[in-house]
């Protein structure tokens, strides 16, 4: 059971190049890179559907897709402020793509979801605090204020504040990876000790709730993260002479 369990966490190799890339090595495509694929070629078929011949007065298909759009916006919105509004289109892609990335794995087919590579969530990871480092200079008004910022709310705070620039992507990495490889390997072993009624009823838990909270709590920080390098300091108007 145990040698099982170590197949089942084993990343695949579906692909492999026979020529070397400098400094690289050979190009291959793992099997989380595959399903990733699949996750937007269905993503991408699902939008052209809902957006396809839209109207002034919408009906039912496109009433549901603009009351998904607005509630997105709101949320991200109430979380980083009109200032945020430009990166609600990313998170809102990286919201549904982990929503049915960890949910892949109930659709059968030898499908395992991609945020069990840590690979994947550490490129998520990489990708938000990119967004967030760039979405904080550009609102503190450049290399001065970017670097101003390190010192809030105190000067003391400033090696904490440059440390975070690691442990930021770290924690929203591992929080997701963790979660997500735990789920996947307790459903596992309950899979080979119980019958089939109760993994379908856990799998409920696991792969749906589970999964929909871990695509949750990922944006959320981020968008937490990117709200607090929007916050820029008003200078103090000087007060004019009698």
């Amino acid at each position: 059971m145990a040698e099982e369990l170590m197949e089942e966490l084993e990343t695949r190799i579906l692909w492999e190049s026979s020529f070397d890339v400098p400094l690289l090595g050979p190009i291959h495509i793992n099997e989380s890179v595959a399903v990733t694929w699949l996750i937007m070629a269905i993503i991408m078929i699902v939008v052209l559907v809902l957006t396809h011949n839209m109207k002034v007065i919408p009906g039912k298909r496109q009433a549901l897709v603009e009351f998904c759009v607005t509630w997105l916006n709101q949320f991200f919105e109430g979380n980083m402020g009109k200032a945020g509004k430009r990166y609600v289109p990313y998170l809102s892609t990286v919201l549904i793509y982990l929503g049915l990335a960890n949910m892949i794995g109930m659709f059968g087919f030898g499908l395992k979801p991609p945020t069990k590579d840590i690979n994947v969530t550490a490129s998520l990871a990489v990708m938000s605090i990119v967004l967030i480092e760039v979405a904080t200079f550009s609102a503190q008004g450049g290399l001065k204020g970017f670097l101003r910022s390190f010192t809030k709310p105190m000067a003391v705070m400033t090696p904490i504040n440059i440390l975070e620039l690691g442990i930021r992507p770290l924690s929203l990495c591992m929080r997701l990876f963790g979660n997500v490889l735990g789920a996947f390997v307790v459903m596992k072993l309950i899979e080979n000790v119980c019958g089939v009624i109760l993994p379908m009823v856990l799998s409920m838990y696991f792969d749906v709730f589970d999964g929909i909270i871990q695509a949750y709590v990922f944006v959320f920080l981020t968008s937490l993260f990117v709200a607090e390098g929007l916050e820029r300091e008003e200078p103090v108007p000087k007060l004019k002479k009698a």
